[in-house]
C-alpha cells in the first residue's frame, strides 16, 4: 500500500514537473498591469470592472445586468493563465474563450446549480464534459490558479497545478479576444490577478 501511495506521489510530481518546465519554454507576457484596464475594451459607463494593488475585480452591478471585459487583442492558438479568487456570493463567471460562444466555466453554473469550475460551456451544447476532481482541488475561499491552452479547436485545463480537461470543440473560432465574465442577474464578486498570455 505504502509503495502504491509513493508510485502515485512520483506521477503527479512528474507531471507537475513536466507541465512547469513547458510553461519556462513559452513566453508569457502580462495582459493586465495590475493597476489600471489599459489593453481592456472598457464601456463609458463601467460599472463592472477595476484595478489595483495588483487585482482585477469584477462586480455586479446595482441592476445585476452582467459584464464581459474583452482583451483589446485577438489571439490564435495561446495559452492563458491566471489567478481568480471567489467572493461571498455565488459565483458564475469565466473565460471566454475568442468568442462569446466558447466559454471555460468558473463557479456555478447558472442553469445547472452545481459548480463547474473548468468545465467547457459551449453555447447551443451547454456543458459537453464536466472537469475532473474540482471538488478536491478547489479552494473556495482563497486564491485558485488556472491555466488554459488553446490550439485550433481543442481545449486543455489545469486548475491549481493539475490538469483537469480536455474538450474539442467542433464550434471554435480561429481567431478572436479573451473575455472575463460577470454573469447577468446575479450578486457577484470574483477577482483575478497575474494575468499572462503566452501565443502559441
Amino acid at each position: 500500500m505504502k509503495t502504491s501511495v509513493t508510485i502515485i506521489s512520483l506521477l503527479v510530481l512528474t507531471l507537475s514537473i513536466g507541465s512547469s518546465c513547458h510553461d519556462q519554454k513559452l513566453k508569457f507576457i502580462k495582459i493586465f498591469s495590475g493597476k489600471n484596464l489599459d489593453g481592456w475594451q472598457v464601456s463609458e459607463n463601467n460599472l463592472w470592472w477595476s484595478a489595483g494593488e495588483g487585482i482585477l475585480t469584477g462586480k455586479s452591478d446595482s441592476d445585476k445586468k452582467g459584464s464581459i471585459l474583452w482583451t483589446d487583442k485577438n489571439y490564435k492558438d495561446f495559452v492563458i493563465k491566471m489567478d481568480f479568487k471567489f467572493g461571498n456570493d455565488t459565483i458564475d463567471s469565466g473565460i471566454f474563450i475568442r468568442d462569446i460562444h466558447e466559454q471555460i466555466q468558473l463557479g456555478v453554473s447558472n442553469s445547472l446549480k452545481v459548480d463547474m469550475t473548468c468545465s467547457p460551456y459551449i453555447s447551443g451544447k451547454g456543458y459537453p464534459i464536466k472537469a475532473n476532481n474540482i471538488e478536491h482541488l478547489l479552494k473556495p475561499k482563497d486564491w485558485n490558479s488556472v491555466k488554459v491552452k488553446a490550439v485550433g479547436s481543442k481545449y486543455i485545463v489545469w486548475l491549481n497545478g493539475e490538469k483537469v480537461m480536455t474538450y474539442d470543440s467542433d464550434t471554435a473560432v480561429e481567431e478572436g479576444p479573451v473575455g472575463l465574465q460577470v454573469h447577468p442577474g446575479k450578486k457577484m464578486q470574483i477577482s483575478f490577478k497575474n494575468i499572462k498570455v503566452a501565443e502559441l
